[in-house]
């Protein structure tokens, strides 16, 4: 596009996230399309959760492309565009004909490091209006995206699938802005990510562990910051004669620290990956028990587990 036409974008978007800095959500709403303007609810809980994160931050702005629909039949359910080189791809469902652009921004010299993409619609006016908006952070646990990319890799080459496959995951959310957004890096990273995908991964069907003369049925397994560092997040469906021995704290913290070593047996890359784990006892939908414990944290190096963060449920 014309450089006028780019430093017009920039400027709207750029204007755009320095009032959700500031507050100011009645502005936001004066630059907003009519339809996205009427949910006041919606628009200021945004401004609400996004303020405290762009507090002293420097927005910039990082990609700008125009998408123009403006001769696409009305009722069009897929609209693709393609911009650039290498080419870069936009898939986006149920967009009106319309002159549209997409701005990437970024947040930074912030602890949270923020990535805010607005979708602007054209006016008749020719003024650029806020249509949708999305948020991510820029890093995960200290790393941005592409250390995440390059440490999966290696964890990758050295046949360590799971560590991998949780890594090859983070970047890939790190670094991609928006969900249909297509290019050639983020295809690159797909592939890769689908290569290390591990065969015995809980799905459907549980993933089952044997430790200590005991049998874990494990439901899910995915990483969370919730808590700072980089921890795996383990579900499992005790059985009831385990749900019992949880009612007891010595045998509770037995019971997630035999479940813990079981799966550090099985993957011994993931204590080295992780800060620790957070394992989860559900029954259905209600947690009955959890307890988060260091990596090493059951007796293999000494540590010993942190005990102001368990929570029984009856």
């Amino acid at each position: 596009m014309a450089a006028p036409q780019r430093d017009a974008l920039s400027a709207a978007a750029r204007a755009l996230l320095l009032q959700a800095q500031s507050g100011d959500v009645q502005g936001l709403r004066a630059n907003t399309v009519p339809a996205v303007a009427a949910n006041v609810t919606g628009l200021q809980g945004w401004v609400q959760y996004i303020q405290p994160l762009l507090k002293g931050a420097t927005i910039t702005v990082d990609e700008v492309y125009l998408l123009d629909a403006s001769t696409d039949p009305p009722g069009e359910q897929t609209t693709e565009f393609f911009c650039g080189s290498p080419v870069v791809g936009f898939n986006l469902n149920g967009l009106p004909p319309g002159t549209y652009a997409l701005t990437i921004l970024h947040a930074t010299g912030v602890r949270d490091p923020q990535q805010v993409s607005f979708i602007l619609s054209k006016t008749p006016a020719d003024r650029w209006l806020l249509a949708n908006l999305f948020n991510k952070p820029m890093v995960e646990a200290g790393h941005d995206g592409l250390w995440y990319w390059n440490s999966a890799r290696k964890y990758a080459q050295d046949h360590q699938d799971w560590a991998a496959w949780f890594y090859y995951r983070i970047a890939a959310n790190l670094l991609d802005p928006v969900n249909f957004l297509s290019s050639p890096n983020l295809t690159t990273l797909e592939t890769e990510t689908g290569k290390v995908h591990p065969a015995n991964f809980p799905g459907p069907a549980p993933m089952m562990l044997n430790g200590d003369g005991a049998s874990f049925a494990v439901t899910s397994v995915d990483t969370t910051t919730t808590f700072g560092p980089l921890d795996l997040e383990v579900h499992y469906a005790p059985t009831p004669a385990q749900i019992a021995e949880l009612h007891y704290p010595a045998n509770a913290r037995k019971q997630v620290s035999d479940l813990m070593a079981a799966l550090l047996q099985l993957h011994p890359e993931l204590q080295a990956a992780f800060h620790g784990m957070w394992i989860h006892a559900d029954q259905g939908k209600a947690s009955l028990f959890a307890l988060e414990l260091p990596m090493g944290g059951n007796g293999a190096n000494g540590q010993q587990p942190n005990t102001n963060s368990n929570r029984f449920a009856h």
